[in-house]
């Protein structure tokens, strides 16, 4: 996890400007070597990429987030917001939050990053830090309402997990900037203090967050969809503790990788909401965690 937005402003006071994070470079192709009599071999298409912007983002209090849809969700059913259960609080290991009433605001982005209103919380419809690190939040409108007022569209959260070497970006509400770089592994078991997450993705070291990062949503460049939810980076080389999670594999060795960032995979997250976005722990083929 990350400091609080207001901790990282501050010390960013005294390291002058924020730099704007480096993009990460397109890796160099191998030759290909082939027979003198072989036909000329057409060159594999590029990737087309979906034009990433902070449209549908939102600022918190102290954090990033997003607001989202899934693939059954209609244009009439209550909107929600995406964000990491740390920001909403420090939740103990084993603790799950559901339909808990709150009234919390959003600052909703438009493309280029102006805020055009704000939007407020119904509930935290679930939020928690066991196995994974995500709090969604149901909003006092529609999503209807909202691109009729706004012209902003919800963000669809992908119910299939990404893959090694997916170009993302890593969007932050919280400072209007856009993150590129790529899927760099998935870590068998990410420890931080006294939380370990499950179905955590690794960052190629282009994505450089800071604090406030927390809760962006990392969306798949060649869908726009969105695909795991920002939620930690190891600051200072130490080993699985606050601001410095480390990877652990299958046997308990240990890896630490400094300057790395991660977030928490969210496929899973749609299948536990029904008609309506309502949140149903027990519908099937529905995995997180339950209270």
């Amino acid at each position: 996890m990350r400091k609080p937005l207001g901790a990282a402003i501050l010390a960013l006071a005294f390291a002058g400007a924020v730099a704007t994070p480096a993009v990460a470079a397109p890796g160099a192709r191998p030759a290909t070597i082939r027979p003198a009599t072989a036909q000329p071999m057409t060159k594999a298409a590029e990737p087309t990429f979906q034009a990433v912007s902070l449209a549908g983002t939102v600022a918190l209090s102290n954090c990033s987030g997003s607001v989202v849809r899934f693939p059954a969700s209609v244009d009439t059913d209550p909107a929600l917001v995406l964000s990491n259960g740390h920001c909403s609080s420090l939740l103990d290991p084993g603790v799950v939050i559901t339909d808990r009433p709150a009234n919390r605001p959003f600052n909703l982005l438009d493309s280029s990053g102006t805020q055009v209103a704000t939007l407020t919380a119904a509930k935290l419809a679930y939020g928690t830090m066991t196995d994974t690190d995500v709090a969604i939040y149901e909003l006092t409108t529609t999503y209807a309402a909202i691109k009729s007022s706004y012209g902003v569209s919800a963000l669809t959260l992908r119910d299939t997990p990404p893959t090694a070497g997916a170009a993302i970006t890593v969007a932050s509400g919280a400072w209007k900037k856009l993150l590129d770089c790529t899927v760099d592994g998935f870590p068998h078991r990410l420890k931080e203090g006294k939380w370990t997450w499950k179905d955590s993705v690794r960052y190629s070291p282009a994505c450089q967050t800071i604090g406030g990062t927390s809760g962006s949503p990392v969306i798949d460049r060649t869908t726009g969809e969105v695909v795991a939810v920002h939620n930690t980076g190891n600051e200072n080389g130490a080993s699985c503790t606050l601001n410095n999670p480390c990877e652990v594999d299958q046997n308990g060795n240990i890896t630490v990788r400094k300057g790395i960032n991660y977030a928490a995979q969210t496929y899973r997250i749609p299948a536990c909401f029904t008609t309506g976005n309502q949140l149903d722990l027990s519908a099937a083929g529905c995995t997180l965690p339950k209270p």
